[in-house]
């Protein structure tokens, strides 16, 4: 939240921490900042005081005359004034410094705002497909792809230890499938400009998204390099336009890539961990879209539209939740899940969150446009998973498995694997 929007709006502010279930004090933020701004009031007025002195000790050092006026003495009373002066400037620059990142430490703790239609319970709004119905009890993936050899846990443990997965054969053609029908579906049918961003990033760019400082033990940091290990491609993407600024004809930006994510899923435990749901490094396609702020919810609906096709053209069921504010992102002012539900595991997984984070990000990275009026002002960034695998993976082996052991091919992926009807 904006410390603006906190000063004008403090009851709303708290009302927002606490649908957010954040405990943290915005009395003693606003004090701070009280505080800053008083300081910055008398260290301009110090400073202006200072300047009009050193003019006057300029006057009359060119002038090379003493008046009746100003005698040696005071000359020099004048100028030790003129030094107290400067030395207070400094000062006060000094303890404004301290007052400004003690401000800050605090601030950046602070979630983004909750729109207005965010509700206080996760809410089901719209659903699509049937449930497979089969003749058999159906297999968890693990199995499925184990049978199959196109899944392999235990050489993937031999390489990189527990919670990652091995592709095979058929099996790394099906992800490598998927990847390029998402690919291919936003940069042909939904005009996005397709990115390939490296996977390594500075410090700067995780907290202008959002992810530091507040999930720092989520993700893989280097020990002799300024760098992190992306959690999703979120992070180069939207940092691509910082420190930059926008003509308002520019806008809106549609951006997608592919890339390895890497999340270190600390505190995951139970079912969840056994297979491919939550691992240390999955396949994702990412969408950020850069607009004007006023279109920025019609945008999301449109993103949120260009997923569900993609569900749809994969012919999978799935729900679409609009998340409470407590379990938002820290980043976002409003997001959307989208479950896809598997089978064998008997369960709704999330395979992509779609949310517009308003103008949060854009602060951080000040990205700013130019509005035709001469105004300038930050823009509204969004995000979306389009789509997440492996859960998209889970879900085609358990819904699309049959009685014999073997596995359909998504009709709409069978041109990016040669023709391939089924696995098997």
């Amino acid at each position: 939240m904006d410390i603006k929007f906190i000063r004008t709006n403090p009851d709303l502010a708290k009302e927002i921490l606490i649908r957010r279930h954040e405990k943290i004090s915005l009395d003693e933020i606003l004090a701070i900042d009280e505080k800053r701004r008083q300081l910055i009031q008398v260290r301009d007025q110090t400073r202006m005081e200072h300047r009009q002195l050193t003019e006057e000790i300029a006057k009359i050092m060119k002038s090379r005359q003493v008046s009746n006026e100003y005698n040696q003495a005071n000359i020099d009373s004048i100028i030790i004034e003129c030094k107290t002066l400067g030395q207070k400037v400094k000062d006060i620059e000094t303890e404004l410094a301290q007052i400004e990142l003690d401000l800050e430490n605090k601030t950046k703790y602070l979630p983004n705002v909750a729109h207005e239609s965010v509700p206080d319970e996760d809410t089901v709004v719209a659903s699509w497909g049937a449930k497979p119905d089969f003749s058999f009890k159906p297999m968890a993936h693990w199995d499925v792809g184990e049978a199959l050899q196109i899944l392999d846990f235990k050489a993937a443990s031999k390489l990189a230890g527990s919670r990652f997965v091995l592709y095979k054969g058929l099996g790394a053609q099906l992800e490598r499938a998927l990847i390029n029908f998402c690919l291919d579906t936003h940069v042909k049918k939904n005009g996005y400009t397709e990115i390939n961003p490296p996977v390594l990033n500075l410090e700067d760019c995780f907290y202008n998204t959002g992810a530091l400082p507040n999930l720092a033990d989520e993700m893989y940091k280097c020990t002799q390099d300024p760098f992190y290990l992306i959690p999703t491609a979120e992070v180069p993407l939207v940092n691509l336009h910082r420190n930059e600024g926008f003509n308002e004809d520019d806008l809106p930006k549609y951006y997608t890539a592919y890339t390895p994510c890497f999340r270190r899923e600390a505190g995951s435990y139970g079912k969840d961990v056994r297979g491919m749901i939550r691992i240390h490094q999955f396949d994702k396609v990412e969408l950020v879209k850069i607009t004007v702020q006023e279109n920025s919810y019609d945008e999301q609906e449109k993103m949120r539209k260009d997923i569900e096709e993609l569900m749809q053209m994969l012919n999978l069921p799935y729900q679409v939740k609009l998340l409470s504010a407590s379990e938002m992102a820290f980043q976002s002012a409003k997001t959307y899940d989208i479950e896809v539900w598997a089978a064998g595991c008997e369960a709704w997984l999330e395979v992509s969150s779609i949310s517009n984070c308003e103008s949060f990000q854009a602060r951080r990275a000040n990205i700013r446009v130019r509005r035709k009026t001469g105004e300038l002002e930050y823009v509204h960034i969004l995000n979306g998973s389009g789509l997440a695998f492996p859960r998209i993976y889970v879900a085609i082996l358990e819904n699309y498995q049959q009685k014999d052991g073997t596995v359909i091919i998504p009709e709409v992926l069978r041109p990016y694997m040669n023709g391939q009807v089924k696995i098997g």
